[in-house]
């Protein structure tokens, strides 16, 4: 079982015209759209006139919000922090975030990546292409639901990742089997890893609404039943969720008790 605090970063970031720098006089014209509040992730890296190769599995994803910061993945944390435009210039002096290891590549590959935004590359956008150079390095990224479109609620098969409290923490159990579900039109299906349930659901574009759900009895010990019991709190009345490509978020209303999921691949 492990303990995360999750990071939550925002941004304000303007947008320019078909290849003009993103802080040019031409806001909020490119055919492309603005980065304002989207998240984009990299296409090609390169180094010298050559591509870069990223650690095995990963792509880099940069998230723009609207209030002031730059949020960063390189492949496992979670990292972001207050930035400004110097015209084309991206001023950004430090940054924070989660702590996790994820092996050497991929922990170089977030080191590399932070130095590098700290570094004050240039950005620009043509299309939906939004590139930060500096030096001879030159990463080129488009939006997020371009590279990895969103899967579908339905159909889908959202094994849980983790239990969601107050204060953003998330209980992860990765000693016991997955709880998972499956929404299938007014039904929903899964399993809360010990026990097979099922029940009614109602939705709409960004609200799931549980009915009252049916669990076989086999008993439960452990983490198993406090995963168990984690979820079927959790699986009740009305949830907001939203899908970033392969992942599910269930929350509350309060919007800090719910679920975390990601697709059964």
């Amino acid at each position: 079982m492990r303990i995360l605090g999750l990071l939550v970063v925002g941004v304000a970031l303007t947008a320019c015209g078909n290849e003009v720098p993103v802080g040019g006089p031409s806001a909020g014209e490119s055919p492309g759209g603005s980065p304002v509040g989207g998240s984009y992730l990299s296409v090609r890296v390169t180094e010298d006139g050559k591509d870069k190769p990223l650690a095995p599995g990963s792509r880099l994803r940069l998230d723009f919000g609207d209030k002031g910061g730059l949020g960063f993945n390189a492949g496992c944390n979670q990292m972001g922090g207050e930035y400004t435009l110097d015209g084309d210039t991206v001023v950004m002096d430090g940054y924070g975030g989660t702590e996790m290891s994820c092996g050497p590549a991929k922990d170089a590959q977030e080191k590399w990546l932070g130095e590098f935004l700290t570094q004050r590359p240039v950005m620009t956008l043509r299309g939906d292409v939004l590139t930060l150079t500096h030096g001879s390095t030159t990463i080129e990224l488009k939006p997020r639901k371009v590279v990895e479109p969103d899967l579908p609620l339905d159909g889908t098969t959202w094994t849980v990742e983790g239990l969601v409290s107050k204060g953003d923490l998330v209980e992860h159990f990765g000693a016991v089997p997955p709880a998972y579900l499956t929404v299938d039109g007014g039904r929903v299906i899964g399993s809360t890893g010990c026990n097979q349930f099922h029940g009614t659901v109602a939705h709409t574009a960004s609200t799931l609404t549980f009915g009252a759900l049916a669990i076989t009895d086999k008993g439960c010990t452990g983490d198993a039943r406090r995963l168990q019991d984690g979820v079927l709190a959790r699986l009740k009345g009305q949830l907001n969720y939203s899908i970033d490509h392969d992942r599910l978020e269930l929350r509350r209303p309060d919007g800090v008790v719910g679920l975390d999921l990601t697709a059964q691949k």
